[in-house]
């Protein structure tokens, strides 16, 4: 479904992510874990296709099969679309519309066929329980509702792919909980392929696969798709002892001992 072979990305000369690759498969459902700054949302963006990645005549970044480096910015927004959903922490709902205009939303946009839009409000709505609040604007809506409404809204344009960024980091313990087993109705009951950003260590479990973020200095990216949750926790905590003896790390924790100017190798 997507393949991302040597990605890399920089802010200001500052490596933030280094010479990825994951191929990820329709119907998963993929869990990004690791510390803040590792890079985790710049590789949900990029894939999401709503950021840029460090230029490589070696980097290739497919979706079934389609070359996204090719497109133009045109043709990025209207695939975008089609076929990837979004979903983020702070809901980003529009205040002056309706939870069923929020909705459709998407669909406007994007000029779908308005019985199917409707059709599909209807089975989103009633998966999602939110058959009562759909005239509701967001400020009268708690949480957890307005995740669900954010929830419907990303899958309106039936996506091959959602991507979640943080979903329940601004929810309370039941809500999030509730956003939770949502998630892992969502990918078994749609067949959609689920990538999601999370500290939650209760997503990952979940999740069919545990991809694992580390940083030392140098972001690095590494994805685990095999491993259970605790051989997925345990191979993160190997990562991060070898990072912190490869010899930046090493060089930089020295010169902070020695209060001297790290020489970092090229």
């Amino acid at each position: 479904m997507i393949k991302v072979k040597n990605l890399s990305k920089s802010y200001n000369n500052q490596l933030v992510l280094n010479n990825i690759s994951i191929d990820i498969k329709k119907g998963e459902f993929i869990s990004i874990v690791g510390p803040s700054g590792a890079g985790k949302t710049t590789f949900l963006n990029i894939i999401g296709t709503i950021d840029s990645y460090d230029k490589n005549k070696n980097t290739s970044l497919l979706f079934n099969k389609i070359d996204l480096t090719k497109l133009s910015d045109d043709e990025l927004s209207i695939f975008r679309n089609k076929n990837i959903g979004f979903i983020f922490q702070f809901h980003q709902l529009l205040p002056e519309l309706s939870a069923k205009e929020n909705i459709l939303l998407p669909a406007m946009i994007g000029k779908f066929n308005e019985t199917e839009s409707l059709e599909n409000l209807k089975k989103l709505t009633n998966i999602l329980s939110i058959n009562n609040i759909l005239e509701k604007k967001p400020e009268f809506l708690s949480g957890g509702e307005k995740q669900r409404v954010a929830v419907a809204r990303a899958l309106i344009n039936n996506p091959s792919i959602l991507l979640a960024d943080e979903p329940t980091g601004n929810l309370d313990s039941e809500n999030a909980e509730k956003i939770h087993k949502l998630f892992k109705q969502i990918n078994k009951d749609l067949n959609v392929t689920i990538v999601l950003v999370t500290h939650n260590k209760y997503f990952s479990k979940i999740a069919n696969k545990s991809s694992v973020a580390v940083s030392t200095g140098k972001s690095a990216f590494y994805t685990q798709s095999d491993y259970d949750l605790a051989e997925a926790y345990h191979f993160t905590s190997k990562v991060m002892v070898e990072n912190l003896l490869k010899d930046d790390a090493k060089e930089g924790i020295g010169a902070f001992l020695e209060k001297r100017k790290p020489n970092f190798k090229k």
